[in-house]
């Protein structure tokens, strides 16, 4: 029989009850949504494992956890889905909209658990043919990539065609595990999650420190080297696709869409970036290892500015010559370079932590 607002329970006791007789959402919260949010209130008011007595306490926290998870699910019920042959994504709110898909928030659930995921949306059904080579990149690097830097791309769940309702369009979609959910939950960091290289500069508009920069641009390195020996060239290393995680010292090169087999054409670029890419990639020609490492190396020395060491200059201009046979091609190499040219002007490495700005609300 399905509850009703006035069958809610009225003491910790009944809650307690009702929450163990329960096998599904349907068995606790009522169908109108007024009355079910109101029904979650009062359940999660009497269950909060604050209030639990003392003897109750060894159990409070998961009994709060399995209300928390009986409302998602019933949440998620009234949500618009995708579904398809592996799983069925409950929609969220948009997260990001960028040049060529929105991403937004979903969910899904698998053996008895709701997971998050990251679904990737293209804006335009001319675009599916990129949302396909991402996951083929995607793919590849899951495969064939050195298992010790996975971490430094996205993980793809799977992708999938979804036929629009009305119209009939066809889309290609990418569902993408959320970088923030590989994060150990016991590790302990000091600032937030993920943010791009776009906001870093904006937040450091005169220049990030070089110091602070360098554990940015050997991570970077490190994701192309790993890329390229993979096969595959990233095509657009630019800072709105580089996440790096202030607290623990990481990064994640996102937006494979741009991908290409080393020796081939990178597909389009982003157009208001135009003046950071090498010739090669606007004059439609192949592309190799040392288009990436152009891409990454604007990318820094825009991050830097004005504060980048004249050394460091010389460093940057070598990695960003026109001529793409004259520039480094072994990204690993240049690492050791990096790393040799990081210790001659500021001695050996030390941590140093990095902060961004908590944001107003």
């Amino acid at each position: 029989m399905t509850p009703t607002a006035a069958d809610a329970p009225r003491t910790r006791a009944a809650a307690r009850t009702a929450l163990a007789a329960a096998r599904r959402p349907a068995d606790l919260f009522p169908h109108d949504a007024t009355a079910a949010a109101r029904t979650y209130r009062r359940l999660a008011r009497l269950l909060h494992p604050d209030t639990a007595p003392a003897a109750e306490r060894p159990y409070a926290e998961a009994e709060f956890a399995r209300l928390d998870t009986l409302w998602q699910r019933h949440t998620a019920a009234t949500r618009p889905t995708l579904t398809t042959r592996r799983r069925t994504y409950t929609l969220g709110a948009p997260l990001v909209a960028g040049d060529l898909a929105v991403l937004r928030e979903a969910s899904y659930e698998q053996d008895g658990t709701r997971h998050r995921a990251l679904l990737k949306i293209p804006r335009a059904v001319t675009d599916n043919d990129l949302m396909e080579r991402e996951a083929q990149a995607l793919d590849r690097l899951a495969r064939h990539g050195d298992r010790r830097h996975r971490a430094y791309a996205p993980r793809l769940l799977e992708s999938f065609r979804h036929h629009e309702t009305g119209t009939g369009s066809e889309r290609r979609v990418n569902a993408l595990v959320p970088p923030d959910t590989l994060v150990p939950p016991d590790t302990l960091v000091p600032s937030g999650g993920f943010h791009t290289l776009a906001e870093v500069h904006d937040t450091h508009p005169d220049g990030l420190d070089p110091r602070d920069a360098a554990w940015m641009w050997r991570r970077l390195l490190t994701a192309l080297g790993w890329a390229h020996r993979a096969g595959r060239v990233q095509g657009a290393v630019l800072p709105e696709h580089v996440l790096i995680h202030p607290g623990l010292h990481g990064l994640v090169l996102v937006n494979w869409c741009y991908s290409t087999a080393l020796g081939d054409r990178v597909p389009a670029l982003v157009e208001r970036h135009r003046a950071a890419y090498p010739p090669e990639v606007t004059g439609r020609r192949p592309a190799t290892e040392a288009t990436d490492i152009h891409l990454a190396s604007h990318t820094m020395a825009t991050l830097m500015g004005e504060r980048t060491p004249k050394p460091m200059r010389a460093f940057l201009r070598g990695c960003t010559l026109p001529a793409e046979a004259r520039r480094p091609h072994d990204a690993w190499q240049l690492l050791a370079e990096l790393d040799a040219l990081l210790d001659r002007l500021y001695g050996p490495r030390t941590f140093r932590p990095f902060t961004m700005p908590t944001p107003h609300p």
